[in-house]
């Protein structure tokens, strides 16, 4: 069977167009050679990963998507029972048209660690749409869904980035349920967020300590927003409020500039100005709600201090190769800073005072891989023989679950080795694409000593059980 013609490329995250497929059909036979091996090469990988999930994962979840998803996002956690814990989870649903696009609140069933049997993690279908996860509520979007962020002081507040402007924000549990039905109208999102000069799609954060938003667009321009005036003491105070109670946490009063039809609109805090082309990615340092970064198409990697005005901070021209695609502050740690970008590299940057030093790993070029690193031995040559030979030095785990590019994925506060992650890998599933929640074993990121001594108390159990007539 001869393989599809390629693809031109597709803008990031996105599902191409059909009359792009269409305008593709003229492609000559050694392209089409070139995919079907990278086809046969990702399948083959593929299966030596499903081989090794019993040993790999403490628990996997796979479930088909009826439309591909560009956001996956862990919710607020419902219920805890004996051997799995109910959450809520957040989705997109990006359609061809013949429905609208969707923001999806799912419930997930969590199982518990060292619960799931080796030959249930293992045996499962990749047409199939797992039991463990169950559509709760749709929204219908008024646009496609390209980012989801939940506020941490209560994440049943999400926003949404969108083809527009405009980022949304919506009271998950207090918005209707509704039918994606052709020539539906759009749900009427609780919150518009204005200040944009033109789209902005993909950079969006929440912060950690205060009920801020932060977006990036192709304005070149990050703007910042506090809805603090515009939540009620609930929204910080989760217990006040059961899930499905009803009735907003966001106030509804204008404060004259609503827009009637598309709900009550506020303006932003500050406009901040530096990046030279789309700014791609932002984060909110995690001790202050002042100090945030940014990256863009500029190849910029750009700190700002709102306390200090609308200039940058510092400005790091050239801090990768290519586009920057992603930016990330450590939790843990205010001091470092992850950048990844379409050179295929991540660098860790190391931020003291106004100076940043950098450390520069080239990252496997497996697009359906999801890595996860151990930044403390990035650069260093391991004394042990404990990884595969052909890769770097600080990569911990591989995931490699997915058959297409990975979108997005989402670590599960709430069970902190716990990862959801979703894929647009329709044309291999023959659905929408894939979403996976997992977790490695644990006997993965243990310390080696209480490994290696679970290890020998096993094998002391094997041998008394053989040497039993």
């Amino acid at each position: 069977m001869e393989a599809s013609a390629p693809q031109v490329p597709k803008k990031r995250g996105r599902k191409p167009k059909p009359k792009e497929d269409q305008q593709q059909q003229s492609a000559g036979p050694k392209m089409k050679e070139g995919k079907k091996a990278h086809q046969q090469s990702v399948d083959d990988k593929y299966t030596q990963w499903k081989s090794l999930v019993p040993v790999l994962y403490d628990w996997l979840a796979n479930h088909n998507l009826v439309w591909p998803s560009l956001s996956c996002r862990w919710g607020p956690q419902l219920e805890q029972a004996t051997y799995k814990n109910r959450q809520r989870l957040y989705l997109s649903e990006q359609t061809d048209g013949s429905v609208p696009n969707t923001l999806v609140i799912a419930n997930c069933e969590v199982v518990k660690s060292r619960v799931a049997a080796a030959e249930h993690i293992s045996q499962f279908n990749e047409e199939a749409r797992s039991p463990f996860v169950k559509k709760y509520k749709t929204i219908i979007h008024p646009g496609e869904v390209n980012r989801i962020r939940e506020l941490p002081q209560n994440s049943k507040i999400v926003a949404t980035h969108t083809d527009s402007p405009d980022v949304l924000i919506w009271d998950v549990e207090a918005q209707p349920n509704r039918h994606a039905v052709l020539g539906a109208t759009n749900s009427r999102p609780d919150l518009i967020l204005t200040g944009h000069q033109d789209n902005a799609e993909f950079a969006l954060a929440m912060c950690p300590i205060e009920p801020y938003v932060l977006s990036g667009g192709k304005d070149k321009s990050v703007v910042l927003w506090s809805i603090q005036d515009h939540i009620t003491s609930s929204a910080t105070d989760p217990a006040t409020k059961s899930p499905g109670s009803g009735g907003s946490i966001i106030k509804k009063a204008g404060d004259g500039n609503d827009k009637a039809t598309d709900g009550p609109s506020i303006r932003p805090r500050g406009i901040y100005r530096g990046h030279e082309d789309t700014v791609e990615d932002v984060a909110f340092c995690p001790s202050s709600a002042q100090e945030f970064c940014s990256v863009g198409d500029d190849s910029c990697l750009i700190l700002w201090d709102a306390r200090g005005g609308t200039n940058p901070a510092i400005k790091v021209e050239k801090a990768h190769n290519a586009d920057l695609h992603c930016v990330d502050w450590n939790p843990h740690d205010d001091n470092l800073i992850l950048t990844g970008s379409a050179d295929t590299s991540l660098l860790f940057s190391v931020y003291s005072g106004l100076q940043i030093r950098h450390l520069c790993l080239e990252v496997l070029r497996r697009m359906v891989s999801l890595n996860i690193w151990d930044h403390e031995k990035v650069g260093k040559k391991s004394e042990r023989l404990t990884r595969a030979p052909n890769s770097p030095a600080g990569l911990f785990f591989q995931h490699a679950g997915h058959r297409d590019k990975v979108v997005d994925f989402h670590w599960n506060a709430s069970d902190p080795w716990t990862v959801v992650s979703v894929s647009d890998d329709c044309d291999t599933t023959g659905g929408g694409g894939t979403l996976q929640i997992w977790r490695m074993s644990d006997l993965i990121y243990r310390p080696e000593d209480e490994v290696l001594a679970e290890l020998e108390k096993f094998k002391s159990h094997v041998v008394s059980c053989a040497s039993k007539p």
